[in-house]
């Protein structure tokens, strides 16, 4: 995986507290969908952020950001 990516998305994830969807990052760091989807599972799986669904959409957090 690419780790500029993947710094991207954690300090995306940092600034935004109150959570985005894969949509929202795949936007603002100018990437595909598929490659956000994969760098938040890789970040998920190494217990970096946290996902919390919200009907059909699932919002990614820093972990220890806000909780809701």
């Amino acid at each position: 995986m690419d780790e500029n990516k993947k710094r991207g998305v954690l300090s995306l994830l940092d600034k935004e507290r109150d959570g985005l969807t894969i949509l929202e990052i795949s936007k603002n760091l100018k990437i595909s969908r598929n490659t956000c989807a994969i760098v938040l599972a890789n970040l998920e799986g190494a217990n970096l952020i946290r996902v919390r669904k919200v009907g059909k959409c699932k919002l990614h957090y820093l972990n220890g950001g806000k909780k809701k």
